[in-house]
């Protein structure tokens, strides 16, 4: 029995004070009066136990922001747009000047009914994830179907830039042949540059290795000097980056009317390009654009025509002296970066005896020299500095 029934029975069926039942249970006059408001009122309701939450709460999410989360939430998924917590919080805080947890926004979400249970997943920590270094460094490389409005199937090309996700080609075609994808990838070399190397699944107008001979695009990368990489059969994983883009994708086009025309097609996917690149916030890239990941460091070049060249990358953080540490020949070399940047992680892009330094967060260009193999230390001379 609650201490709560034994005061009630005590004061109402026993017929004692207020003030000796409370001395008795060791409670105060002032609960004992306000229990028994509640039962003469309630009858045993009265006697159940409450919640002791407060009825307010002054750290609450005001609710203007709730109900805006919950707008935005409902607008970006109207248009095909990604709307996890994590993006809506790059959204508030970008375009309503509000700034919001992820943890908030997933509680928010999940008191309104409006996340989507998931089946069990195989779990990150099985997969072997890779990126590239650079941009420029690999390049991936694939192809979709997307009908049109009545009915009439088509094949959408893309190519993405392994290391920031940036789409540099996004094409709508009746059919995809090899002569296409070489078109695309002149197409983008011509306003990106030449890859180090590009990724792509095994379909014959990528590869003819398996039937031990060579297509025209493997001769049209290595015209170029771009080493061809395939991701091995039916493991669809090792072009994941790609793959997700095209999803990305079609969850886009969902969000609008089919188009009518291949032309149609291809300018809405344009518009999705141009928006994907430089106003879609990637949880992958520190919340950044894939443009601003694609503009922050140096390109990476083809190394595949060159095999006489040494090519390597190091990471390593600058110390209290100002320098960094790089062994060539066996030899350990010290070389001087400066005092003002102890402590910045820095990425080291090395071919033979050449070396630029650069920020490892903000692909700043720190510095640039051609080793001494003859000397320890590498001091910095003012022909070392980057190029404005």
């Amino acid at each position: 029995m609650s201490k709560a029934r034994l005061v009630i029975t005590a004061v109402e069926l026993e017929g004692r004070s207020p003030a000796e039942v409370a001395a008795s249970y060791g409670v105060s006059r002032s609960w004992v009066y306000e229990l028994l408001a509640r039962y003469r009122a309630e009858g045993d309701t009265a006697l159940e136990p409450r919640s002791r939450r407060p009825r307010t709460n002054p750290r609450a999410t005001p609710q203007p922001v709730v109900d805006l989360v919950l707008a935005l939430r409902d607008q970006l998924d109207n248009d095909g747009l990604d709307a996890g917590a994590h993006t809506l919080a790059w959204h508030l805080r970008e375009h309503h000047a509000t700034t919001v947890s992820v943890s908030t926004i997933w509680r928010i979400l999940h008191r309104a009914g409006r996340i989507d249970p998931q089946p069990h997943k195989r779990p990150r920590s099985s997969y072997q994830r890779f990126e590239a270094a650079l941009p420029n460094e690999t390049w991936q490389t694939d192809f979709t179907h997307v009908p049109l409005a009545d009915g009439t199937d088509t094949e959408v090309l893309t190519f993405i830039d392994d290391h920031s996700r940036y789409v540099l080609t996004c094409t709508a075609q009746r059919a995809v042949t090899t002569p296409l994808v070489i078109a695309a990838v002149r197409q983008a070399v011509a306003a990106h540059g030449i890859p180090a190397s590009v990724l792509s699944d095994n379909g014959l107008v990528f590869t003819a290795r398996h039937r031990g001979g060579r297509n025209k695009f493997q001769n049209e990368l290595e015209r170029l000097h771009i080493a061809q990489k395939n991701s091995r059969p039916s493991h669809p994983q090792t072009c994941g980056k790609v793959e997700r883009v095209q999803q990305t994708l079609k969850k886009w086009l969902a969000g609008r009317p089919p188009a009518a025309t291949l032309a149609d097609l291809q300018t809405l996917l344009d518009t999705w390009a141009e928006h994907y690149n430089t106003a879609r916030p990637h949880r992958s890239l520190a919340g950044r654009t894939p443009d601003q990941a694609y503009r922050s460091r140096p390109k990476a070049t083809p190394t595949h025509g060159n095999q006489g060249n040494h090519y390597r990358l190091r990471y390593d953080t600058v110390d209290k002296t100002g320098s960094v540490t790089l062994r060539h020949d066996s030899r350990l070399h010290h070389i001087g970066i400066g005092r003002a940047h102890a402590g910045t992680r820095i990425l080291m892009l090395i071919q033979d005896l050449d070396i630029r330094v650069v920020d490892a967060l903000t692909g700043e260009l720190l510095r640039t020299l051609t080793l001494n193999p003859d000397r320890d230390y590498q001091p910095q001379k003012r022909k070392d500095t980057p190029d404005p």
